[in-house]
């Protein structure tokens, strides 16, 4: 723990090391605080947490970075520049999309590359396409550029944004915002299925988020060599540089509110621990319902987190090969026979289907320290319905693996099961034991239109003075570009530390 006998400056609770958690420590840090995060699980990285084993590394969620400056935002803040510290590079193409008869398509951020593999797929929707790059722009200026750090705490400020909503179709869902501008039914997946990104069905996810097309086309794809853990160690060291710290193995049971105000919280061992100011980026559901279970809540009711939507879950398959895949790229999509009724039966009907559309990485085709020599790090990910399903994971589990092998055999990684050395899965029933999700929820609350902004989670929280919230759960949403911005909307509405100084 922290010396508090040498050290004056008011403490700042936060719980949990994700993206999220990690860069509010750090902009809480920079306003004058000691922080100190407090981890449920052995090392930092919440979702973003990293597996070793038999000499491979996996990382368990996050692989994709689209937004590099949202990462040097925290380190001009400690006044260092990103570059000295993390070697972040950029993917060409940024993914394959492997179509279920075998056609490919090669996503890049090379406009001229793209015309031609949209011209190639269908040359009738060139000019589509071309319409569709100017709409996700707009929508780009405004919804990330103009308010993805902005907070969503008045409904009057909700309101005065509505007629951009409006004037930009944020009514329509993504999907039909495609279908607009393409007409080819591989075109429309093409350019629609990003919001699964972030936990969205596209068929039902603000077409807002036709914004990620451009952002890919803006900043690029990325991934930082070591993987995402080298940018979860390297956020651990700012805190550090900063004289805050990192505790893992110290699960929080309790934020401890006293006359509605946040006062710091109670460990899962029974130790007390105080703070000016607690910061969750905890499932913001579980924060309610669990972590602030002791407190009558007036807005975040269990009743009304019941009622939300929740995202879809994840199965995660990590592996590791005894040989290299070199025909396969770092990211590859591989999809199923169905992409309209496989969504209905994931998000709606929450029923676990026999075929799955796949998203598989391979950080060692351009990072080969992430695997022994000679070898490929894998992991396969399958949107599956979350906990509300019913499925019993303890189960399901392998004969769900075993499908995803034979599919991963039969199309891009022939030989594979011949190859396989080493595995573990993530299932839903992970998400919620292990991370704390309700619902097994891999995204936490859905991100649909009544479930954005003014009506999710704000990261000030209502329920008592003191508390806020960043991470999926809370605005702007799920995803690296939007769980880092939500520690900046943190920052601006929490107070400085100089307002607990005693005089």
């Amino acid at each position: 723990m922290l010396d508090t006998t040498s050290d004056s400056r008011p403490r700042a609770i936060v719980v949990g090391s994700g993206f999220g958690g990690l860069a509010a420590a750090v902009r809480l840090g920079a306003k004058g605080y000691r922080v100190s995060v407090l981890e449920k699980l052995d090392k930092p990285g919440g979702r973003a947490y990293t597996y070793t084993q038999d000499g491979f590394t996996f990382d368990a969620g996050p692989t994709i970075i689209t937004a590099p400056q949202v990462f040097h935002e925290l380190w001009e803040l400690c006044g260092k520049r990103f570059e000295d510290h993390i070697d972040l590079r950029p993917s060409d193409p940024f993914y394959d999309i492997r179509f279920d008869d075998g056609r490919v398509f090669r996503y890049s951020g090379d406009d001229e590359a793209m015309l031609a593999e949209v011209a190639r797929f269908n040359p009738d929707d060139v000019e589509g396409f071309e319409r569709f790059k100017k709409v996700s722009e707009d929508i780009y200026k405004v919804a990330f550029e103009q308010l993805v750090d902005v907070p969503f705490h008045s409904l009057l400020f909700t309101l005065k944004c509505a007629p951009d909503l409006i004037r930009l179709g944020g009514y329509n869902s993504v999907y039909n915002t495609v279908c607009k501008y393409l007409k080819d039914p591989a075109l429309r997946i093409v350019f629609s299925f990003h919001p699964l990104l972030i936990g969205g069905n596209p068929l039902t996810t603000t077409a807002y988020y036709c914004l990620i097309a451009h952002l890919e086309r803006k900043y690029g794809v990325h991934y930082a060599m070591g993987g995402t853990g080298a940018l979860v160690q390297g956020l651990v060291d700012l805190i550090e540089g900063q004289g805050g710290e990192v505790i893992c193995d110290a699960g929080v049971d309790e934020i401890r509110i006293e006359n509605g105000t946040a006062v710091g919280v109670t460990l899962e061992s029974g130790e007390r621990l105080d703070s000016a100011v607690v910061v969750s980026n905890a499932d913001a559901a579980f924060t309610y319902t669990h972590l602030l279970r002791k407190h009558k809540r007036r807005v975040w009711t269990d009743a009304k987190v019941k009622r939300r939507d929740f995202s879809m879950s994840l199965f995660v398959w990590y592996f590791g090969t005894n040989r290299t895949f070199d025909d396969c790229q770092h990211h590859t999509m591989v999809l199923g026979p169905r992409y309209e009724e496989l969504l209905k039966d994931i998000f709606a009907r929450k029923k676990l289907a026999d075929d799955f559309s796949l998203y598989l990485h391979r950080p060692t085709a351009n990072d080969p320290s992430l695997a022994p020599e000679g070898c490929d790090s894998f992991y396969v990910l399958s949107p599956v319905p979350n906990l509300k399903s019913g499925t019993n994971w303890s189960r399901q589990a392998e004969p769900y693996r075993k499908a995803i092998e034979k599919r991963l055999e039969e199309t891009v990684l022939p030989g594979l099961s011949q190859s396989i050395v080493t595995q573990r899965m993530l299932t839903p029933q992970d998400f919620q034991d292990r991370l704390s999700s309700v619902n097994g929820a891999a995204f936490s609350i859905e991100p649909k239109l009544f479930q954005s902004a003014w009506f999710r989670p704000h990261n000030k929280s209502p329920e008592a003075k003191n508390l806020f919230l960043v991470g999926a759960g809370t605005h702007p949403g799920a995803g690296v570009p939007g769980v880092l911005p939500s520690a900046k909307v943190m920052e601006k509405v929490a107070p400085d530390a100089s307002e607990f100084v005693k005089v």
